[in-house]
């Protein structure tokens, strides 16, 4: 049985999913405690309990009973099974952190997977949907994977109601990646805007591309505007094209000036770049479960994170890797797995 701290490292769900995908990988039972022990609300939320459940569905595991608040849990997994799956957050809590942890086993079902995820398509603290699509996807099928989501309706806060549709397709096994310089000729990116003036996403796609040309970038953003039953809310993402794109992000909120949303993400973009890393700071962490899993692997982010490190934390845990950190927190980092 394998012990996980859930306060260790950064100590929040990213521990918590990660563990729990990598269990359901290598059909390891394990031990958590402290879930989420230094957070204002501990334990588990609606978005960490649906993610689990998910994972349980998935791997068959037998799991003792969890609920909102539950601070410490069994997972035993036996089999991970194909087939549809439907997860309904009921909040706005993030559909793309849940289909994150989902994808992990996914790929190593016994049938192809079909996931429909309802909640929040583009919220603060986790990658928007348009993230996922045109810079998580893309970087996973460099090591073999085989997934693609549609994005059928889009959730903000504080009503969700978003919808993510999947399909992950079952590989053998994973490819090992060398991923350490990024290589773009082009910049693109989707600015848009719910209930809202349809100058909005307009004024946050202008903003952004100011900003980039400033730099000496041009960018292509697509603008859509929709109008729907749900809340308003509004975001735009940019990325780089090429083999391992870079992203920039950045979400609409209340009082919060459309051309401020468009200049936070071309910065976060612009920053990613000037690293000259391969991946950016988000997918420095996303990875880390993939190349446990494919070992022989060596990549540079953009920024080492605590939510990178904690990342490592769980995959030594469950794959018996080694890995090595060159580099230091805050900074361009590269990371080798054995």
């Amino acid at each position: 049985m394998i012990e996980i701290n859930g306060a260790h490292g950064e100590g929040g769900g990213a521990l918590l999913r990660v563990s729990a995908a990598l269990s359901a990988v290598k059909l390891k039972p394990f031990h958590m405690t402290n879930i989420r022990a230094g957070r204002p609300k501990p334990g588990l939320m609606p978005q960490h309990l649906h993610a689990l459940k998910l994972l349980q569905d998935m791997s068959r595991a037998s799991c003792t009973d969890i609920q909102i608040g539950s601070q410490e849990f069994y997972f035993k997994p036996e089999s991970l099974k194909g087939g549809n799956y439907t997860v309904d957050v009921a909040t706005a809590g993030s559909t793309a952190l849940i289909l994150q942890a989902a994808m992990i086993p996914a790929s190593f079902a016994d049938a192809p997977i079909t996931l429909t995820l309802r909640g929040g398509t583009d919220v603060k603290w986790a990658p928007t949907a348009d993230y996922l699509k045109h810079v998580t996807l893309p970087i996973l099928r460099s090591l073999g994977c085989k997934a693609d989501i549609l994005i059928k309706r889009r959730g903000h806060y504080p009503r969700g109601g978003g919808i993510i549709e999947a399909e992950i397709n079952p590989i053998k096994k994973l490819k090992p990646i060398t991923l350490l310089e990024s290589e773009f000729s082009n910049i693109n990116g989707v600015s848009h805007s719910v209930n809202l003036p349809e100058h909005v996403a307009v004024r946050q796609a202008e903003s952004a591309k100011k900003i980039l040309k400033s730099a000496g970038y041009s960018a292509d953003i697509k603008i859509q505007n929709s109008n729907e039953e749900l809340g308003p809310g509004s975001a735009i993402v940019l990325w780089t094209d090429g083999k391992t794109p870079l992203g920039g992000s950045s979400i609409g909120e209340p009082r919060k000036r459309a051309e401020l949303v468009g200049k936070l993400a071309a910065e976060e973009l612009l920053s990613h770049i000037s690293s000259g890393a391969a991946l950016d700071r988000y997918m420095g962490d996303q990875i880390i479960p993939y190349m446990a899993i494919a070992g022989n692997s060596h990549i540079k982010t953009a920024q080492l994170t605590q939510h990178t490190l904690t990342n490592i934390y769980s995959a030594e845990k469950f794959t018996g890797k080694s890995f090595k950190v060159i580099g230091s927190l805050g900074q361009p980092s590269e990371i080798v797995v054995d």
